[in-house]
């Protein structure tokens, strides 16, 4: 990708600083913690071997490693990639619709990044449609997607808010298209139901969506105690992580399917 002219190289190269966003602020660290939960339930036991595709710096692929799985770490930002093998990862400049990996080479997949910044709908099933390629039959692929009404719930708590604001949310809500002016990058934000519709056209069975964070996710940033906001946010999404009346209320959702 060229740096100058591509926006999502721009903005995680000189703009945005995407190793620092899982610890800086409640909300991230809320993230992390319930990331790292759902990857305990959710993969094969070490050690097993793991594609981490858009792992970005490689903050859950380290992670994974000290546990003792094998990590493969790809993504499309060149540095990321530096800061990856600077930590001593396995990781390789690539894109998640074209993926260089022999076919059913890893006994599961991650996707944590790659989905929703792929605004084109060909495009993101290519990437599935990648990562269903890659994993061995009965592998597990988690899938994360952000919350079609995140934007929405993430301003409308922590502001800014006018006129303009709400018109382009109106925008998103309507379309999944997330406008780049409103801060972040351009990307599409998932309902639910058709975050399950994607990864089944894929080809994956027993697919279940799952809350992230939950329907507490952006509120732990206003919390006076952020430490004990986040325990109570935990335990709220653990008890209504598959509930349908909240999952779109999640600024972050996990669908896992598995290659039959």
């Amino acid at each position: 990708m060229d740096e100058v002219n591509d926006p999502l190289v721009r903005y995680y190269t000189t703009e945005y600083d995407e190793a620092q966003r899982l610890v800086l602020t409640p909300h991230g660290r809320l993230e992390l913690l319930r990331v790292r939960q759902l990857l305990r339930r959710k993969l094969p036991a070490p050690p097993t071997r793991i594609l981490d595709v858009g792992g970005g710096p490689g903050v859950h692929a380290r992670w994974l490693v000290e546990q003792g799985y094998q990590v493969k770490l790809v993504d499309v930002i060149e540095r990321h990639i530096e800061e990856a093998r600077d930590s001593g990862l396995d990781a390789e400049l690539g894109d998640a619709v074209e993926l260089d990996d022999p076919d059913e080479s890893f006994d599961a997949v991650l996707m944590l990044g790659p989905l929703y910044h792929l605004p084109d709908a060909v495009e993101r099933a290519r990437a599935l449609h990648e990562g269903f390629r890659v994993v061995r039959r009965g592998g597990p692929v988690l899938i994360a997607a952000i919350s079609r009404f995140a934007g929405l719930l993430d301003l409308g708590l922590n502001g800014p808010w006018d006129d303009d604001t709400a018109t382009k949310l109106e925008r998103i809500l309507a379309s999944g298209d997330h406008d780049s002016s409103l801060g972040f990058t351009q990307a599409y934000f998932h309902r639910p139901e058709e975050l399950r519709t994607e990864v089944e056209a894929a080809g994956f069975v027993d697919v279940e969506v799952l809350a992230i964070e939950g329907p507490m996710g952006h509120a732990v940033d206003l919390a006076p105690d952020p430490g004990e906001a986040i325990a109570r946010a935990v335990e709220v999404v653990s008890l209504t992580e598959i509930e349908p009346a909240l999952l779109a209320a999640s600024p972050h959702l996990l669908a896992v399917g598995h290659r039959p």
